[in-house]
């Protein structure tokens, strides 16, 4: 879905799904309200926290088409809390009130703690299904042509 106001939006938005959704609980259908109370806990505490404070992002400053190909330059790698405190925005109040909590804040715990409420929500996948098979780190690719040529031909059709 796209941001109000914001025509052809769709591929800014899928980005974000697969920055922020997408690679911490994968693909799973998460639908029972046991997962939604986890989800939503993981959201607005340690995943919000951990990406806005200590992942950093590659801005795209400038793209340059040259020939056949398109040249891009980018500013230097900063978090999204970096990008605030030197954009002059927010008042100086905010200002401390932002160190306070990046103070406050442990890098290896947030990440196990996001690790560890992905892994109960994984549990909760397969409870849920009474199955072992969830792999939410794969996607199922199909078989491409290659593999079919390299396989060696069912027994019964060798000729």
């Amino acid at each position: 879905r796209s941001r109000p106001n914001k025509k052809n939006d769709n591929a800014y938005i899928e980005q974000k799904n697969w920055t922020h959704v997408r690679k911490t609980v994968g693909y799973l259908r998460y639908d029972t309200d046991q997962e939604l109370i986890l989800m939503n806990s993981l959201y607005e505490k340690e995943l919000r926290l951990y990406k806005n404070f200590f992942s950093p992002v590659m801005k795209l400053k400038e793209k340059e088409r040259v020939g056949g190909r398109v040249k891009r330059k980018y500013d230097t790698p900063k978090t999204p809390y970096q990008r605030l405190l030197g954009s002059g925005q927010i008042s100086d109040e905010k200002k401390k009130e932002l160190e306070a909590i990046y103070r406050s804040l442990n890098p290896a715990e947030l990440k196990r703690k996001v690790e560890e409420k992905t892994h109960r929500l994984y549990q909760l996948y397969e409870q849920k299904k009474r199955t072992t098979e969830a792999n939410p780190s794969k996607k199922q690719r199909p078989r491409s042509v290659t593999n079919y040529m390299i396989q060696p031909p069912p027994i019964g059709l060798r000729g």
